[in-house]
C-alpha cells in the first residue's frame, strides 16, 4: 500500500500526530512532491502495490481531489480515502463518480456540538449535520468503509467512549488509542 499525505486540515484535534501537515506556520517543514514524482513512483511499483491510501491533514478539503483520485484509479490502483466526514459534498462526489474503494472516517466523539468543538477546536457551522451527511453517504453507498475514532483521555471519558460503541455497535467501528509524540498540543 503507498500512502499520500495531503497538507492543511479545517480541524485541530489536539491529539493529532501530523501537526507539521496541519498547522499552517509548519506546513513548509514537510516537502511538497508533485503529481509527476507521485504517479513516477506508482508507476514502478505497479505489481508491487495493491492500492493507495490519500489521507491526513483532511484530502476532501482540496479542490482538485476527485481529479486526482481520478489519476489514480487511471493508473489502475483502488483507492482508499481517510476523512474526518466535514465535506460531506466531496465525500458523495467521490463515490458517485466511484473514484474510491474504500473510506476511513474519523469519528472525533459524540455528536454533540460543544464535544466535537472541544475535540477539533473548531466551531464550525453544521460540523455535525456534515460529518452525519457524510456518516449516511456512506451507509447508503456501496463503497466500504470503516469508522474509527481515537481515543485520547482529555477528551473521551468512559461514557463517551460507551456512547459511542453503542452508536456503531452494527458498523465496521474500532477504538484507536491515542499515540503519544509530536502532536498539535504541543504547539500551543
Amino acid at each position: 500500500m503507498a500512502v499520500i499525505f495531503t497538507k492543511g486540515c479545517n480541524f485541530r484535534c489536539g491529539y493529532c500526530h501530523n501537526p507539521t501537515l496541519v498547522l499552517p506556520e509548519l506546513l513548509n517543514q514537510s516537502p511538497d512532491i508533485g503529481e509527476e514524482e507521485i504517479f513516477k513512483f506508482l508507476k514502478m511499483r505497479k505489481y508491487w502495490l495493491d492500492g493507495v491510501v490519500v489521507t491526513v491533514g483532511e484530502p476532501t478539503i482540496h479542490n482538485d481531489l476527485s481529479s486526482f483520485l481520478c489519476k489514480i484509479k487511471d493508473a489502475g490502483f483502488p483507492v482508499k480515502l481517510d476523512t474526518n466526514g466535514s465535506y460531506s459534498k466531496v465525500l458523495e462526489e467521490v463515490i458517485k463518480n466511484g473514484l474510491v474503494d474504500f473510506v476511513a472516517m474519523d469519528i472525533k466523539t459524540i455528536f454533540d456540538p460543544e464535544k466535537y468543538k472541544a475535540v477539533t477546536g473548531t466551531a464550525a457551522d453544521n460540523i455535525i449535520e456534515r460529518v452525519r451527511h457524510s456518516l449516511n453517504i456512506l451507509r447508503d453507498s456501496q463503497v466500504a468503509y470503516q469508522l474509527w475514532t481515537t481515543v485520547y483521555p482529555e477528551y473521551h471519558s468512559t461514557e463517551i467512549i460507551s456512547t459511542l460503541t453503542e452508536m456503531f455497535e452494527k458498523e465496521n467501528y474500532a477504538l484507536q488509542e491515542f499515540r503519544a509524540g509530536d502532536i498539535i498540543n504541543s504547539y500551543k
